[in-house]
């Protein structure tokens, strides 16, 4: 497998052409016709009707009904469980600063 393959010091390994390679050839040139961001100049462009501010609105609200949206249960425990966080976390940061100021009055006294 690796027969032709060999490498020295100081220079590339020369690569092996013979076996097929893992990696996907992706480097192939895109012509105009495939470019996703130049329209062929013989077709019409399309305008994006959420370019328009009553587009905007009406691509806004389709979106939003698609949200699922949480129960009042749900809202209500995942709330508590923030706030809870929050305030454990605020207690550690405080316990924490107030060590390190007792420890630099103990040592700069």
């Amino acid at each position: 497998m690796f027969a032709g393959l060999r490498a020295s010091a100081g220079a590339s390994a020369p690569v092996d052409t013979k076996t097929p390679s893992t990696q996907p050839n992706n480097t192939q040139p895109v012509s105009d016709s495939q470019s996703p961001s130049v329209p062929p100049s013989d077709s019409p462009v399309e305008a994006d009707p959420s370019a328009e501010p009553s587009g905007f609105v009406q691509t806004t609200l389709a979106e939003l009904g698609k949200v699922v949206w949480p129960t009042r249960s749900q809202l209500f425990s995942e709330s508590v469980a923030v706030i809870l966080m929050v305030g454990l976390s605020a207690a550690a940061i405080a316990a924490v600063d107030r060590f390190y100021g007792w420890t630099a009055i103990q040592v700069f006294r």
